[in-house]
C-alpha cells in the first residue's frame, strides 16, 4: 500500500467498497467521526462506552467507561450465544459527557470509570454484550466484553478465541483506522466500536462478533457443543490455558496476528494441541502489542517510511516487522501455522473476482474423515445453497496431478498438508493486492508477476497436532443456513479433534 493509500483520499481495498451498493457498504473511510464531530454530540442525545478490560477471567471486575448526555441510564449486561441471557442490571447510573481527544483512535479515550461490573464466578465464559439506555429508552449505546473461564479446560475441551485485533484493525471511532485516517498505523481498543454505532457502515461490515462468530457460536451451543472463550491478545498475554485445551478455533476474519500469538499457538500444535481455522485472510498481517495489550500497531506497507517507518525495519528485530507475515523481510508465512494464505488465495464473488461463482468447495477427496456421513462424492459442490465460499479466501500453490490437487510447499505450506476441496478466487487490481502481495513474496522492484488465479482450499494436515482449514470467512453462513453437509463435517471435526 503506497503512503497516499494510507490517506482517506487514498485507494485500498477496504475504502473501495464505500459507495459500492453492490456489497451494501453504507459508510466509509470518508465519514469518520472526527474528534471534533464526535466532540460535538452532546447537541444530540448520545451514549458511547467501552470496556476494560477486554476479557476477564470470571470472579473479577470490568470496568466500563461511559461517555453521555444523558443525566441517568441504565447498564443491562447479558451472555450472547444461542439464546440471549441477562446476567446483571443496574439501574439510575449518574451520567457524565468526557471530551473525545484528538488521538483517540490510537491511544484512546482516557475517560474515567464510570461503572464496575462485577463478573460472578457462575457466569459462564463467553461474549457478554453491555446494553446502557437512557431514562427514556430514547438514546443506547453498547460494548462488550469476554469472560474466560474461570478454570480453563474444566468444563470443555474446546476454546474459541475471538478475532478481537481484527475488530480494532477496522474500528474507524476517532477518525482514524489501520485503513486510513491520519493515525493510521496504530489503534486502541480504549474506544467505542463504531460497529455499534454504524451496524451497516465500514466497520461492521468487515469485522465483529455479529457477522461470522455469534452465528457460528450459536449453532455450537444449540448443537450440544460447550466452549470456553478468549480474545486475540489471550493467546500473547495468558499462553499458558492452551495446555488445558484439545481444540483451539479461529472463526471468521482473523486477519490481525502478533508474533506471539503465533508462536505459541505453533508450540501447542507441536505438542499435540488441535487448531480448526474456519476463518479467511487468516493471520495476514503481523501486528505488535503496546501499552499493556491496549493498543496495535502495524505499518504494512509503509515499514520503510523515512519519517514514520516501523522502528524494528532494518534492525536485528525485523522479523517483527508489521507487514504481510509472508512478505520476504519477515520470513515467515502463515501457511506454516494454518496450511493456507490470502496471498495464495483472494477474493471469490467480491471486487471483480470470481463475481459469478459458485460460492462453494468442488470436493476433491471424499474419502477423508472429515466427509464422513456427509455422502460427497468427488466433483460435488459443498455449500453451494449458502455461498460458504465468498469474501476473502486463503489458498496455497498447488499443481494438479492425475486431475487431483497436490501443494507444491514451496510456499511454507506443510509437507502433510491435503488439499480436500477448492474453489476459484483471486487478488484483485482494485485494491492492488495483486502487485503488493507480488512486492512482499518477491521483493520490491522485482518485477515478477504472482501467479493467477488462486484458491480457496479446505484442508488438513498433521504435525504433532492436527490443523484444519475452511479457507474462507464465510463457513458459519453454511452453519446458520442449515446445510446438512456444513453441519456434519463441523461435527466432525470437533468430535474428533476434541477427543
Amino acid at each position: 500500500m503506497t503512503k497516499k493509500s494510507h490517506s482517506q483520499e487514498g485507494v485500498n481495498r477496504r475504502d473501495l467498497l464505500q459507495g459500492l451498493s453492490a456489497v451494501g457498504v453504507a459508510s466509509g473511510l470518508g465519514v469518520f467521526p472526527t474528534a471534533a464531530t464526535a466532540a460535538a454530540k452532546p447537541e444530540k442525545s448520545f451514549i458511547e462506552c467501552y470496556t476494560d478490560p477486554l476479557s476477564v477471567p470470571a470472579g473479577d471486575e470490568v470496568g466500563l467507561h461511559v461517555s453521555t448526555s444523558a443525566r441517568t441510564y441504565s447498564v443491562e449486561v447479558a451472555r450472547l450465544g444461542a439464546k440471549r441471557e441477562v446476567v446483571w442490571r443496574q439501574q439510575n447510573v449518574r451520567g457524565a459527557r468526557h471530551p473525545v481527544p484528538e488521538n483517540a483512535s490510537s491511544h484512546g479515550c482516557g475517560w474515567p470509570v464510570a461503572l464496575e461490573v462485577p463478573v460472578e464466578k457462575s457466569w459462564s465464559s463467553g461474549y457478554y454484550s453491555v446494553t446502557l439506555r437512557d431514562a427514556d429508552h430514547a438514546t443506547s449505546g453498547e460494548a462488550f466484553f469476554v469472560v474466560r473461564p474461570a478454570h480453563p479446560g474444566r468444563d470443555t475441551n474446546i476454546l474459541i478465541q475471538l478475532c478481537t485485533n481484527t475488530y480494532a484493525a477496522y474500528n474507524t471511532y476517532g477518525d482514524s483506522s489501520l485503513y486510513g485516517g491520519p493515525a493510521h498505523t496504530r489503534v486502541s481498543f480504549d474506544r467505542p466500536y463504531q460497529g455499534f454505532r454504524e451496524p451497516e457502515g465500514f466497520t461492521a461490515s468487515y469485522s465483529g462478533w455479529r457477522k461470522w462468530e455469534h452465528p457460528f457460536v450459536a449453532w455450537a451451543e444449540r448443537a450440544g457443543y460447550q466452549l470456553d472463550y478468549a480474545v486475540n491478545l489471550d493467546l500473547e498475554v495468558h499462553p499458558e490455558m492452551l495446555s488445558q485445551y484439545r481444540l483451539v478455533l479461529s472463526v471468521g476474519h482473523d486477519e490481525y496476528w502478533s508474533w506471539p500469538m503465533r508462536a505459541n499457538l505453533e508450540v501447542f500444535i507441536e505438542r499435540g494441541g488441535n487448531v480448526a481455522f474456519f476463518s479467511g485472510n487468516t493471520a495476514f498481517w503481523q501486528v505488535r502489542s503496546e501499552n499493556a495489550g491496549h493498543a496495535l500497531v502495524c505499518w504494512k506497507e509503509s515499514y520503510d517510511d523515512p519519517d514514520h517507518g516501523d522502528p524494528v525495519y532494518g534492525t536485528e528485530h525485523q522479523k517483527l516487522l508489521t507487514t504481510m507475515f509472508c512478505d520476504r523481510l519477515v520470513g515467515l508465512p502463515e501457511n506454516h501455522l494454518t496450511g493456507v494464505s490470502f496471498a495464495w488465495g483472494g477474493y471469490h464473488r467480491f471486487f471483480e473476482q470470481v463475481d459469478v461463482g459458485e460460492g462453494a468447495y468442488t470436493i476433491h477427496r471424499p474419502d477423508h474423515w472429515m466427509f464422513e456421513n456427509t455422502g460427497l462424492k468427488r466433483g460435488d459442490l459443498l455449500g453451494k445453497k449458502d455461498q460458504i465460499v465468498g469474501y476473502e479466501c486463503d489458498g496455497c500453490e498447488l499443481v494438479w496431478k492425475q486431475g487431483l490437487p497436490v501443494p507444491t510447499h514451496r510456499d511454507g505450506t506443510p509437507a502433510s498438508f491435503e488439499i480436500l476441496g477448492t474453489a476459484p478466487a483471486g487478488l484483485s487490481t482494485r485494491d492492488a493486492s495483486i502487485d503488493r502481495v507480488a512486492d512482499a513474496l518477491y521483493g520490491r522492484g522485482s518485477g515478477k508477476k504472482h501467479p493467477q488465479p488462486g484458491h480457496a482450499v479446505l484442508g488438513s494436515y498433521t504435525r504433532g497436532g492436527t490443523v484444519v482449514t475452511t479457507g474462507c470467512t464465510e463457513w458459519p453462513k453454511g452453519l446458520h443456513g442449515g446445510d446438512k453437509a456444513v453441519d456434519r463435517i463441523t461435527r466432525n471435526i470437533f468430535d474428533r479433534l476434541s477427543s
